[in-house]
């Protein structure tokens, strides 16, 4: 039996982002996910479900697959909501959305320009930053931790990004899900240098890992990061596979204060899917 699923397929940074307009049982979410984002589907990176917010203040509420937050699912939403209220070019409009995996409203400014949105987002600001040296594969590795309250991201810088680099990332990514029982992984693999970044995200009740070509939430830990060994303001591009996201950071007395960014969404699809239908996976 198959399932018709309506779906809108956007791209920001080409953190390949599928959102779904149906309405579905929470309990439903990781298998259509799943299913829709795989190779012989719609594809994509992450999906999203669309719902009604419990605030009645927000325009809608964003639920991933995993129950995560993600900043460019956020623009995507956002992009997509302003596509649908029919923003013209060089308008700007402000969103406010509800969105899994943090307890406050996000704010999403979104601009239109010829083919695509320009959106800044407001992110999460971390609990707190802190470096630390671990034992791990035989030796000491200096990393930083950016703890949220749902989700943890691991800074660790690097001169590059080997085959072997990653493989050590994916195997600690591994780990970190069993042991510390958060909702989302991040190890985000950074040249200071270079200002590059290769994001890697796993999320351990999908048991779904991938090295996003755009992380959206991973490029405001570099923010907060940099701004917190600052101890100060930062604004910096921060170069992805997929293109460049830029941050904008603020720390005042080792806490960050405010922390948002920006980045292009394209909307490059929509209609609806058709997958399989197996309740005793659901």
């Amino acid at each position: 039996m198959k399932q018709e699923i309506d779906f809108i397929k956007v791209n920001p940074t080409q953190n390949m982002t599928i959102l779904v307009k149906s309405n579905y049982l929470v309990e439903e979410y990781k298998h259509i996910a799943s299913k829709i984002m795989s190779y012989d589907s719609v594809y994509a990176e992450q999906v999203g479900f669309i719902t009604k917010p419990t605030n009645n203040e927000a325009a809608a509420r964003l639920h991933m697959a995993g129950g995560e937050f993600c900043g460019n699912a956020c623009m995507a939403m956002a992009a997509l909501i302003a596509a649908e209220k029919g923003i013209k070019q060089n308008d700007l409009t402000e969103i406010l959305l509800e969105v899994s995996g943090i307890e406050s409203l996000i704010m999403c400014q979104v601009k239109r320009t010829s083919d695509e949105f320009y959106c800044q987002v407001t992110m999460p600001i971390p609990k707190k930053i802190e470096q630390k040296t671990i034992k791990y594969d035989g030796g000491d590795v200096n990393i930083i931790i950016v703890r949220y309250q749902e989700f943890i991201h691991i800074v660790i810088e690097v001169d590059e990004f080997s085959k072997t680099v990653r493989e050590k990332a994916q195997s600690l990514a591994k780990l970190l899900g069993v042991t510390l029982g958060a909702g989302l992984i991040g190890i985000l693999l950074y040249n200071p240098d270079s200002y590059q970044l290769a994001p890697l995200i796993y999320v351990p009740n999908l048991d779904s890992m991938v090295w996003e070509r755009g992380c959206g939430s991973g490029t405001a830990s570099i923010g907060a990061y940099l701004a917190w060994r600052k101890r100060g303001e930062i604004a910096a591009k921060i170069k992805q596979p997929g293109g460049t996201i830029n941050v904008f950071a603020t720390c005042h007395n080792e806490e960050i204060t405010s922390l948002s960014i920006e980045g292009a969404v394209e909307i490059v699809a929509q209609g609806k899917a058709f997958i399989d239908v197996n309740h005793n996976n659901i």
